[in-house]
């Protein structure tokens, strides 16, 4: 059967360029969509503006779910976070009680405008498809006569990736769903069309990137398919996304919801390609976030981890080496629309935290709050299940000793909200030319300014000029840059003022540069350190070391006072910030929490500083392959060189909470690691589709708790747990998005097949 008339997903060519050129204002052609694709093919600029236009499609990511009166996060509607909106009308209203149909679904459904467009993925992603399939069906038989083989090579790869992701997001979604590599016809027979497996789809994603990467390495500067861009550049796709891409594929295929028994996908096979993706980022410079903070940084936030959701990441890898892609234009806008009540031009609390995030926190020494095994003892999470081995919780003072990563992410009951920033203040002490302290070593000063210290007998010292000042303030620890050929584990720092040594330290080995930090606050209490100007100091490599060369530059000694607090939260009942169940009241917390990740303290009406969301990072894909691989071999076998729990432990380590212990079972080990994902990805629009694709809906999403806080006389407070509204919304038909039941009812006219999800109808 012949089918002339296109439904809405598969619009017909015409249409579609007619939206592209009437949207991209870089084209001085007409937009009546007359254009013919010779004419589109036959420029340099008009074909690098198809390009670029493809690109743009890129989705926004963040506040981009319609609430009812405003936006909110995709957080909302899973067990991260209970919308202001949950008792009135709108989205949340009705996806909390089970109001999505195959007709109306809310969080695609009900918002117009480009925020909308994007969340109808079905309606989205098929013509940006079709448009890259038109590119790369066309792009070989350019007539163009300026067209430079590195820069066509790097738009092939580009939109060949672009169309990945697409089929990645569709699939994530939908699960199966027809694969268009080329361009349909006018006259297209759609009853051949039928809806792909995931197998089929996710070998297709991950042939479409390795094509891409499988493009030669451009050596001209600025165009091609590259691992390195300019900052001008952003919103290009890099190698980096590619891999990404492929790790998240590989990922969610070998999953419980998508794996079929006998597919290619299985966890090995998952632990391969997110390895790989993994690796070849790290090769090609990608790091964790890593800072030392500021006076700059500390007015934003509290620590490096909320820090680096506030600044915006550079294409160019000079400050950010994590990001590998993030929202182009949409700021998160979260002082706007998930905001404190105190806040000047907020104007909703929109995706308030849940209890259940809060207690996925950990405490400083790395252990759980509640029993991972039984985290509640009741259906309704309102009575915790408490760690019997952490010692440092405290129901009576729950925000104490918790996870860094808690203090960067929530706003609670007596969060700093503005303070002035502390004062931070260094000395640089300079390693001496020539001393009578000098032992068994040389010295050579390097013309890059570092120094050169090699050791040629036992027993060498090493020392600086005087410091010039005092130490003085709260804290106050030495840090210096270094490379070194081994690894000294008995090294002592000491000050001229008394010989006595300080506790031994290590000084690993490093072949690059890499940062040492000392904290000197015992050992100025050890030595009359502070209170000298006139102070030296040095360090004893070792007392049996020969032969250990090491070369250090940018000596310092950091010395800083705490923040002073100016404005704090306060969410207890008649508090400035208080918990409300009052359905009109949109200004004030439902759970007793508001979000802080994404947000600058900086922010409020006429200032929006808050940061991007980034939808590809390093550290997701430390997590993919510590799932693969503890999935497949266990949690502390290495593969090429890394366990799943190393994989782990490098998140932890950045946001400096101690290392998961060796041996666990893999039971026990899957508890940690999914624990450790919603913490460490909160926000970022992974737990929706986490809960999902490990099937456990009916565990997380029938509703969500809060913390009633009610102050004493004595100014201790009291904490109650509270439940939130409940949620229709644990029922396997809710692992995947209904398809839209007008292409449904085509569909089933032209192939005889009923396309639509189990459980939708």
């Amino acid at each position: 059967m012949k089918i002339r008339i296109l439904s809405r997903t598969f619009c017909i060519l015409h249409f579609a360029f007619c939206i592209m050129f009437s949207a991209c204002t870089d084209l001085d052609m007409p937009s009546d969509g007359s254009v013919e694709l010779s004419d589109v093919f036959a420029q340099h600029n008009t074909i690098d503006g198809y390009y670029s236009q493809l690109l743009a499609e890129i989705p926004q990511i963040g506040m981009t779910y319609y609430s009812g009166q405003y936006l909110t996060f995709l957080a909302s509607f899973c067990d991260e976070a209970e919308d202001v909106n949950n008792r009135s009308s709108g989205a949340t209203y009705r996806w909390y009680n089970g109001g999505t149909t195959s007709t109306y679904n809310p969080l695609s459904d009900g918002l117009g405008g480009l925020y909308g467009s994007y969340n109808n993925a079905w309606r989205y992603y098929y013509p940006v498809i079709r448009r890259c399939n038109t590119f790369l069906q066309q792009i070989p038989e350019a007539t163009a006569t300026d067209l430079n083989e590195t820069e066509v090579e790097g738009w092939v790869a580009q939109i060949r990736v672009l169309r990945a992701y697409s089929y990645l997001q569709l699939m994530k979604r939908y699960g199966g769903v027809p694969l268009m590599d080329t361009p349909y016809e006018t006259e297209h027979d759609y009853s051949q069309d039928r809806r792909a497996s995931i197998e089929e789809i996710a070998d297709f994603i991950i042939e479409q990137c390795d094509l891409a990467l499988a493009a030669p390495e451009p050596t001209l500067p600025d165009i091609g398919f590259r691992w390195d861009l300019k900052d001008d550049q952003r919103g290009k796709i890099s190698r980096a996304f590619a891999y990404a891409v492929k790790s998240q594929t590989a990922l969610f295929a070998a999953s419980p919801l998508f794996y079929e028994t006998g597919s290619k996908y299985t966890w090995d096979k998952a632990t391969d390609i997110t390895k790989e993706a993994l690796d070849q980022c790290l090769a090609h410079g990608y790091a964790l976030y890593k800072r030392s903070m500021n006076d700059n940084m500390n007015a934003k936030t509290l620590n490096v981890y909320g820090y680096y959701f506030i600044q915006r990441s550079d294409p160019s890898h000079v400050q950010d080496k994590e990001t590998i892609f993030e929202s182009t234009t949409l700021r998160s806008a979260v002082w706007r629309y998930a905001s404190l009540p105190t806040w000047t031009g907020g104007v909703s609390a929109g995706s308030c935290p849940s209890q259940e995030l809060v207690d996925a926190y950990e405490t400083t020494d790395g252990q759980p709050v509640l029993d991972l095994n039984n985290p509640y003892t009741n259906s309704d999470h309102l009575r915790p299940n408490y760690n019997p081995a952490n010692t440092l919780y405290d129901p009576n003072d729950p925000y104490e000793n918790r996870d860094p990563r808690f203090y960067a992410s929530i706003y609670y009951n007596g969060a700093l909200r503005k303070w002035t920033p502390g004062v931070s203040k260094d000395l640089t002490p300079q390693f001496l030319s020539n001393s009578k302290y000098y032992k068994y070593l040389t010295r050579t000063a390097n013309a890059d300014g570092s120094v050169t210290l090699a050791t040629t007998d036992t027993n060498p010292y090493i020392e600086t000029g005087n410091i010039g000042g005092r130490i003085e303030g709260n804290t106050a620890y030495l840090s210096f840059e270094y490379k070194s050929n081994q690894t000294v584990n008995d090294a002592y720092f000491y000050a001229l003022a008394n010989s006595n040594k300080s506790e031994a330290l290590t000084i690993p080995q490093a072949g690059d540069w890499t940062e040492f930090k000392y904290d000197l606050d015992d050992f100025r209490e050890n030595f009359d350190f502070g209170e000298k100007s006139n102070d030296y100091l040095g360090f004893i490599p070792s007392a049996s070391t020969v032969g250990y060369k090491i070369t250090v530059r940018n000596m310092k000694i950091t010395m800083s006072t705490p923040p002073v607090p100016i404005a704090s939260v306060e969410t207890f009942i008649d508090g400035n910030s208080a918990i409300s169940d009052d359905v009109t009241n949109l200004r004030h917390t439902r759970t007793g929490y508001y979000l802080r990740k994404f947000n600058s303290a900086q922010s409020e009406t006429g200032v929006e500083d808050d940061g991007y969301v980034k939808m590809f990072r390093l550290g997701e894909l430390y997590l993919n392959f510590a799932e693969a691989a503890y999935n497949a071999k266990g949690p502390d076998v290495a593969v090429d060189g890394m366990s799943a729990r190393d994989a782990v432990n490098a998140v932890r380590a950045r946001a400096e909470m101690p290392e998961l212990p060796a041996g666990m079972t893999k039971d026990a080990f899957e508890k940690r690691y999914r624990n450790e994902r919603r913490v460490e990805l909160a926000f970022e629009e992974h737990r929706f589709f986490d809960v999902r694709r490990w099937k456990i809906l009916n565990e997380t999403d029938g509703g969500v708790t809060g913390m009633r806080i009610t102050k004493n006389e004595d100014d201790t407070f009291n904490y109650e747990r509270v439940k939130m509204v409940n949620r229709a919304t644990t029922a396997d038909k809710y692992l995947l998005f209904p398809i839209p039941q007008t292409e449904v009812a085509k569909m089933l006219q032209y192939t005889g097949t009923d396309w639509q999800n189990p459980g939708w109808e």
